[in-house]
């Protein structure tokens, strides 16, 4: 039996959310799995250097194990929907797991996925009209052709039942992981001048970041307090609304954008904080919850979609609507230490409901039952 992966976004140099999912499942399956015939299909890049052309794989930056092997596949545009699917035509596994919710034309029967959420339903504003159309059609399109999906929540598991009618039975919720604590214990005080209030991942309009900036506004001007507003991460749709909240608000000079960080740099944010707000306007899990809480972080997020189910006791819960609601919650964690250490004893304990072992092991269970 040959178990294929679509591997083509585990490996890219600067991850994010759906990419970092990817790394992480593959990296643990490599135990359950190790036993096992895996391809790992990942997108080849030609260069031409005069008249000589060199093939460049991705830096599988792993072990594999001696039954796993790498396939390159070369497409200039459409990989997934053109490329892998030639490639199933002509050499199908048996079995194929696409970690990113694009399950390609052509596929075989046993074939599975993860949704990570339908964010573009909710958030139509944080869209383009077109991502919009794409998302539904192929997110709808990977739903019928799996045999099963892997939801990365009960919300998502919701939303998938109610919005695209997908049979109950047929999902299968499976929780992501949280980083190792070593990470945190390792890593060194960081660079960047403290106290401040970190909102980590893309910089865009469904991340809420125009009124991360403003209630930052409404806690310097009302309460005094003496931080600066770290905004960490890639730019995103809408990030000229975003930056233009920035350049009028009256602390623009202590707001930091830091661009994307890496894993190391995240943790050194994060370990440093006094208060992590994430208040999405909507998520299929809201990850950086759970990396937060797992540094010791006390966070601030929303009360909507999957935040209250993944954040659970270890968080404080705002109208993601209201600055208003966003500011005093972080000024309930800032004024009262009682609070606030409750919060992060309650995030620390939240966060042992979830694992990347757990996670893959889940995973390959689906796969090979």
């Amino acid at each position: 039996m040959v178990i294929g992966i679509d591997a083509s976004r585990a490996f890219l140099r600067n991850r994010t959310g759906i990419e970092e999912y990817a790394k992480q499942v593959i990296s643990h399956l490599r135990g359950p799995l190790r036993n096992e015939r895996v391809v790992l299909y990942v997108r080849k890049r030609y260069l031409f250097q005069g008249l000589k052309i060199s093939v460049i794989l991705p830096d599988i930056d792993m072990d594999l194990p001696a039954s796993w092997s790498v396939r390159g596949l070369w497409a200039p545009r459409f990989w997934t929907h053109v490329r892998l699917s030639i490639e199933m035509l002509l050499h199908s596994p048996d079995i194929l797991f696409v970690p990113a919710h694009t399950v390609p034309l052509i596929h075989p029967t046993r074939s599975f996925v993860t949704v990570h959420g339908l964010e573009y339903e909710f958030s139509k504003g944080s869209y383009s009209f077109w991502e919009r159309i794409y998302m539904r059609s192929v997110i709808r399109f990977s739903c019928r052709a799996a045999m099963g999906i892997i939801s990365v929540s009960e919300n998502t598991k919701r939303d998938l039942i109610r919005l695209y009618g997908v049979s109950e039975e047929k999902i299968r919720v499976v929780y992501e992981g949280k980083p190792e604590r070593r990470q945190y214990v390792e890593s060194r005080e960081s660079e960047i001048e403290k106290p401040y209030l970190l909102f980590i991942g893309r910089i865009e309009e469904r991340k809420n970041i125009s009124r991360i900036v403003e209630a930052f506004g409404i806690l310097k001007g009302s309460h005094g307090i003496p931080h600066r507003l770290i905004l960490a991460g890639k730019k995103g749709y809408g990030y000229a609304d975003i930056k233009q909240a920035i350049e009028v608000s009256g602390y623009r000079g202590e707001i930091v954008e830091t661009g994307y960080v890496s894993e190391k740099k995240k943790v050194e944010l994060l370990r440093n904080a006094d208060v992590f707000l994430f208040p999405s306007l909507y998520e299929g899990f809201g990850l950086p919850v759970v990396e937060a809480q797992a540094a010791g972080v006390p966070v601030v997020t929303s009360r909507i979609s999957s935040l209250p189910e993944i954040g659970g006791m270890g968080a404080l819960y705002t109208d993601p609507m209201s600055v208003e609601s966003i500011a005093d919650r972080t000024w309930d964690i800032l004024s009262n230490p009682g609070l606030r250490d409750g919060i992060i004893v309650k995030g620390r304990e939240n966060v042992k409901r979830f694992g990347w072992e757990k996670c893959s092991e889940e995973i390959s269970d689906l796969l090979l039952r």
